[in-house]
């Protein structure tokens, strides 16, 4: 009993050593949000602390960690994602950080301005985002034998995980109105943030804002007298310094006022080929020759989890780790009710699972919910299609917050199941 208890002993002090760490990271981001020092949507996602938590590192790998994809191409696949959907918010945002990260302003006149391997993407980034389930073993193999535009698995794999998950942050910003809401000043960062803080470094303690450059009056601290120096020269000097670094000034000054006028510009059709593609109905096993998408053939847990986590180093446990925590929210909505709505979004995806009874889909969830979690899933863009309202009156922002959580994380695994079968099947062909 002895030896046991000693060997208890360090383990609690362990787990009681991260449990205070978790707790310190909550409290870290319950700040900044407090002091408006992230973007609006993880304003939104506020209310839910553990979760947020999760998202921005899981957000903040994928876009600014080690990873085989240089930072303005990650930014610029963000910005092809989000266009797909015209969500002006996530354009806007994600051009801002890839001019910060050295992106080329040239890149945001339009996709036809992009490096050729930027736009080999733009087919599958077209069919994850509106019809998922054309996703092919020979779009992957379109990619990987592109001749001297070819992508690398590891890259390409990078490329999809951004890819889907700003298809799905596309849902949850148009799901809270965070849209409609948004609109671009050209003097500071959406929701008031410095233009120079990063909303994605929150999740790692990076909220270090640089300071803005010095005024000409401040780097002389008094005004110069030929009593208080007694030398012309040392006077015509610091004239001439003062002179220089005013025009500097202004040059930098009109650099930023041209950037930000770029991205003020970055219209979210210049990133789009084929506007007329769309969600269409999954077409029904027995009407047409699409397949549905059997989660006992192909999981997340059993086979993409281990896949996307061999091929991108540790996403697929920042992404499980986003999918049980929406999963073990604590809410007013019962767990049947919440298994529910995420089986019913991979159900309009073509995505099945045998052992669930779909019977339970009609029954606890009401007409107006239904619609709202489909349009919300499937066609969140309301400049084509808007989203039905949902009778929100009974329900808690918290729980409200909850709904477009899980619709965004269960549109995330069916775009990742797809993307992920047709690169496993490419590589045992």
């Amino acid at each position: 009993m002895i030896i046991c208890r000693s060997m208890d002993y360090p383990l609690r002090t362990q787990r009681q050593r991260v449990q205070k760490q978790v707790n310190g990271e909550k409290e870290r981001l319950s700040l900044l949000v407090s002091r408006g020092s992230v973007d609006a949507v993880s304003q939104q996602m506020a209310s839910h602390p553990q979760y947020l938590e999760s998202f921005l590192r899981t957000q903040h790998y994928i876009l600014h960690m080690d990873g085989p994809l240089p930072l303005p191409y990650r930014h610029y696949i963000a910005i092809m994602a989000a266009a797909r959907h015209h969500c002006n918010y996530l354009v806007y945002l994600h051009s801002t950080h890839f001019l910060r990260v050295g992106g080329d302003p040239k890149w945001l006149q339009g996709l036809e301005a992009a490096p050729p391997r930027l736009r080999l993407l733009d087919h599958i980034n077209k069919v994850l985002a509106h019809q998922p389930w054309l996703t092919a073993c020979s779009h992957i193999q379109t990619l990987l034998k592109a001749g001297e535009q070819c992508w690398s698995l590891a890259e390409l794999v990078q490329a999809v995980v951004i890819l889907a998950h700003c298809h799905s942050l596309c849902s949850f910003v148009f799901g809270c109105d965070t849209d409609a809401d948004f609109v671009p000043l050209s003097s500071k960062s959406p929701n008031g943030t410095p233009p120079t803080f990063c909303p994605f470094d929150a999740a790692n303690g990076n909220t270090n804002v640089p300071q803005s450059h010095a005024t000409p009056s401040e780097h002389i601290t008094g005004r110069p007298s030929l009593d208080s120096s007694g030398d012309v020269m040392c006077l015509k000097e610091r004239i001439q310094k003062s002179q220089e670094e005013r025009e500097k000034q202004t040059l930098q000054q009109t650099d930023t006022e041209e950037e930000e006028e770029m991205i003020c510009l970055a219209d979210p059709s210049r990133f789009i080929t084929d506007p007329d593609f769309c969600y269409q109905e999954f077409a029904r096993k027995e009407e047409d020759h699409f397949q549905v998408f059997r989660v006992q053939d192909y999981s997340w847990e059993d086979h993409g989890f281990s896949l996307v986590n061999r091929l991108y180093s540790d996403i697929g446990h920042l992404l499980d780790d986003r999918f049980r925590s929406v999963a073990t929210l604590s809410s007013l909505h019962s767990d049947d009710l919440k298994r529910a709505i995420w089986n019913y979004i991979h159900c309009v995806l073509g995505i099945r699972y045998d052992d669930y009874d779909y019977g339970e889909v009609n029954q606890l969830l009401e007409r107006d919910l239904k619609l709202y979690v489909k349009a919300v899933a499937c066609f969140p863009d309301s400049t084509k299609t808007p989203v039905c309202p949902l009778r929100w009156t009974p329900l808690k922002t918290s729980e409200r917050i909850h709904i477009n959580l899980l619709i965004m994380e269960a549109r995330l695994q069916a775009e990742l199941l797809y993307a992920l079968r047709a690169i496993t099947q490419y590589m045992i062909a």
